[in-house]
């Protein structure tokens, strides 16, 4: 556990999960101090003050804002031995480099989570999540460590050179999925269902259910089965009906046949590749 206060810098929905996940010891600063209300949480008024006080202080700021919010920091007296981390999935230790170079130690510690604005609700799912931490030193990670355990969730270390990678393949997975269930129920609702969530929604929590515990095995369709007459089909469809989610469902359909070439599953080439590249 950690011991001491712990300083938040920012005011976003990560920025209130935090402070709140750490409870009353936690001081918050950020630019638009009207959003701080989260219930037990003191207001600085001020980064210096942040510094002064506390041995620990997370920057939870937009990935653009993160170089100036360290530039203005850089500027200000830390206690000793204080950690200062940010929350940025892609970046890891080194955008906190003129900190070190003051003595302060540094990491990332990415919550691997979604935030959608209810403090309360995402602290009860940061409590098991997984955070990937990238600490610059052996002391900042055993420190991050604590930190992540002090939220109750899960610490799994990330290379400083494979940030950016861990961080494509978690918005693949996450961001995507969305933009795919967005797609189905705009083609559902062209093709007459009023409140094609309900209907789809079933199917898709068992499709990544399924996948998360066999992953590409999981898989099952026309696609698997190799039916091009019933793809050929989808596309016409959609071409006709709902246009603009058939580049999406083109895109997707390419990166099945090449696993299924990949994993031995089709022939490769695939003869449904040709299908699929059709433009007429």
């Amino acid at each position: 556990m950690i011991a001491g206060q712990v300083g938040i810098v920012g005011t976003g929905r990560v920025a209130r999960a935090l402070a709140l996940g750490f409870g009353g010891r936690s001081m918050m600063w950020g630019r638009t101090p009207g959003r701080l209300q989260a219930e037990g949480v003191s207001v600085a008024r001020s980064l210096e003050e942040i510094a002064a006080q506390c041995d620990v202080i997370g920057i939870a700021v937009s990935d653009d804002a993160l170089p100036q919010v360290v530039d203005v920091l850089a500027g200000v007296r830390f206690r000793q031995g204080a950690l200062v981390f940010h929350v940025s999935g892609g970046s890891g230790a080194a955008v906190l480099e003129p900190l070190r170079l003051l003595g302060v130690r540094t990491a990332a510690i990415h919550p691997v989570m979604t935030f959608t604005g209810n403090p309360e609700l995402e602290v009860q799912r940061m409590a098991g999540a997984c955070f990937a931490i990238t600490g610059s030193d052996g002391e900042a990670t055993r420190q991050s460590r604590r930190v992540v355990e002090a939220l109750g969730g899960v610490a799994m270390e990330i290379a400083e050179d494979r940030r950016t990678l861990y961080h494509a393949a978690l918005s693949h997975a996450a961001n995507h999925l969305v933009t795919l269930f967005a797609g189905a129920t705009r083609a559902l609702h062209a093709a007459g269902v009023e409140h094609p969530e309900t209907l789809v929604a079933p199917l898709v929590r068992a499709s990544l259910e399924n996948s998360i515990a066999k992953g590409f095995d999981a898989l099952s369709g026309p696609l698997l089965r190799g039916d091009a007459n019933m793809i050929r089909g989808h596309l016409a469809a959609l071409a006709d009906d709902c246009p603009e989610v058939l580049p999406a469902y083109r895109a997707l359909a390419r990166a099945t046949i090449d696993e299924l070439e990949r994993c031995g599953k089709a022939a490769a080439p695939s003869p449904l590749r040709a299908v699929v590249e059709d433009q007429r």
